[in-house]
C-alpha cells in the first residue's frame, strides 16, 4: 500500500524534509516532552529547505535533539497545482501515523486522508475570505488535548484569504501555541499579499515547485488508470495542475469547455464579436460553477430545514421555523459566496488555458525549442505567431494575464473580461 505522500507529485526534497520531521514529532511524542516549544523558539523556526546552507544543520540537530527538526507553525507555498493542499494532508496524516511516518497503512494515516480524523481540522474556504469569527472557534477548538494522545492538527487551505482580523486571531494562537497544536498553511508564496509577515516569522516555510508534465502523467496512469496517451495530453495542456489534469483525462464536458475556451482567439472578427466571447466565456464560468455548488447548497439547505423542524406539524413547530428566518439568511450569505468563488475559479481556469494558447504562439514566433502547451491547437498557435509575430504574441499574452490579475484585485469579472477580448482583437 502506497504511503501518504505517494500522491505528492515532483516533490521528492519536500517529502524527504516533511519525513525527517514526522519522525522527529514522534521521537517528542516518546521522550515524553509536553509540547515543540520545550525543543525550539517558534521565533526562531528552521530555515527552509533548497540552497540554504543552514538547512544542513537543521537536519543535524534533528538527528541529535528530538523536536530540533519540527516545529509547530508551517506553510507550504506553490504555485497553482502543486500540490499544497496535498503536501499539507499528507504531513498532517504522517504527524497521526501511529508508526510516525505516513506508512498509510494504519488507522492514524486512514482516517486522516479520508477527512474524519477527530484530532484534524481542515479549513476549506467556501467564499472569498476566512472570517475572524470562524478563526477564531478554529483556534479554540484547537487548543483541546489530543484525543488520540498525539497532535491536534490545524490545516487551512488558502491562507492568503484571511481577512486582516482573521490572520491576528490566527497570528495570537501561531505566536503562543498550545501544547501539542501544530498548524498548517497554504497559500501561493510567502509574498505580504498573501501571508502575513508575522505570521511567516513564526513558520517554518515548505515551498513546492510545478511537477513536470511526466510525473503528472505517471500518477494519472498509476493512480487512475488513465491511458498513457491520454494521460501525457493532459498533464501537459493542464501546464502542470495535478488536479486539472485528473478532470481533463477523466470528464468529457471539462475538455468541452477547454475546447470551446481555444476556439476563441479565432472568433474575434471585430468589437461585436468580443463582446459576444466574453458574455459567452462568464456564461460558461457561471454554468460551470453552478453545477459545482447546486448538491452541495441543496443538501445543506435540507439538513438545515430538517434541524429548524420544517415539515413538523403542530402550531409550535411551525413557529419555531418562521422564527430561523436568520439562520436561513446566513445559510443563503455563504452559499452566494461560496458560488461567486466557484465562478471566479472557474473563469481563472479559462484564463489560464487561454494564457497557454498565446504562450504557444509566442513561442512559435520566436523559435523556441519548447513543446507547446495544448498539442491539439498547435497549428492554430503557429498561424497566429506568423500572424501577429513575436510583438503581438506577447501583447495578447499581457492582456490576459492583465484580466486574471484585475479580477484577483476585484474588478467586475465582465468588465475585466470585455476589456481582455478587445485587447486581444486589437492585438
Amino acid at each position: 500500500m502506497p504511503d501518504v505522500f505517494a500522491d505528492l507529485v515532483g516533490q521528492d526534497e519536500a517529502v524527504d524534509v516533511l519525513r525527517r520531521a514526522a519522525a522527529d514529532a514522534a521521537a517528542v511524542l516518546r521522550a515524553g516532552l509536553p509540547d515543540l516549544t520545550a525543543q525550539s523558539d517558534p521565533a526562531d523556526p528552521a530555515p527552509t529547505f533548497g540552497s540554504d546552507p543552514a538547512q544542513a544543520g537543521a537536519a543535524e540537530r534533528a538527528e541529535r535533539e528530538p523536536g530540533a527538526g519540527m516545529t509547530h507553525a508551517w506553510i507550504f507555498t506553490g504555485p497553482p497545482g502543486s500540490g499544497r493542499s496535498v503536501a499539507a494532508r499528507a504531513f498532517a496524516a504522517a504527524l497521526q501515523c501511529g508508526h510516525g511516518s505516513g506508512c498509510g497503512a494504519c488507522p492514524g494515516c486512514h482516517t486522516t486522508m479520508a477527512g474524519t480524523h477527530a484530532d484534524v481540522r481542515l479549513v476549506v474556504p467556501d467564499g472569498l475570505s476566512i472570517g475572524v469569527n470562524e478563526m477564531r472557534a478554529l483556534v479554540l477548538r484547537a487548543a483541546s488535548t489530543p484525543s488520540g494522545g498525539r497532535w491536534q492538527v490545524v490545516v487551512i487551505e488558502d491562507a492568503d484569504r484571511l481577512t486582516e482580523a482573521a490572520g491576528n486571531a490566527l497570528l495570537k494562537a501561531v505566536e503562543e501555541p498550545p501544547p501539542r497544536t501544530v498548524f498548517l498553511l497554504c497559500a501561493p508564496s510567502i509574498h505580504p499579499d498573501d501571508i502575513s509577515v508575522t505570521i511567516r516569522s513564526r513558520c517554518r516555510v515548505v515551498p513546492l515547485r510545478q511537477p513536470a508534465p511526466a510525473a503528472v502523467a505517471e500518477v494519472l496512469v498509476r493512480r487512475d488508470g488513465v491511458e498513457p496517451d491520454v494521460a501525457n495530453w493532459a498533464a501537459a495542456a493542464a501546464q502542470g495542475h495535478v488536479g486539472r489534469a485528473r478532470r481533463l483525462a477523466r470528464d468529457p464536458q471539462a475538455r468541452t469547455r477547454r475546447d470551446a475556451v481555444l476556439a476563441v482567439p479565432r472568433q474575434l472578427t471585430g468589437v461585436g464579436a468580443a463582446i459576444d466571447a466574453a458574455a459567452a466565456l462568464i456564461g460558461a464560468a457561471e454554468a460551470e460553477a453552478a453545477a459545482l455548488v447546486a448538491d452541495t447548497d441543496a443538501a445543506e439547505r435540507a439538513a438545515l430545514e430538517t434541524a429548524l423542524g420544517a415539515g413538523g406539524t403542530g402550531r409550535r413547530a411551525a413557529s419555531a421555523f418562521r422564527g430561523a428566518a436568520g439562520q436561513v439568511k446566513e445559510l443563503e450569505r455563504r452559499q452566494k459566496s461560496r458560488a461567486t468563488r466557484a465562478q471566479r475559479d472557474a473563469l481563472d481556469r479559462a484564463l489560464v488555458d487561454l494564457a497557454g494558447f498565446y504562450r504557444d504562439a509566442l513561442t512559435m514566433a520566436l523559435g523556441a525549442p519548447v513543446e507547446p502547451v495544448h498539442t491539439d491547437t498547435a497549428t492554430v498557435a503557429g498561424a497566429g505567431a506568423r500572424k501577429w509575430e513575436a510583438d503581438g504574441a506577447l501583447r495578447r499574452l499581457e492582456a490576459v494575464l492583465a484580466c486574471r490579475a484585475a479580477i484577483e484585485a476585484n474588478v467586475k469579472p465582465r468588465i475585466a473580461v470585455e476589456a481582455m477580448m478587445l485587447a486581444l482583437w486589437k492585438g
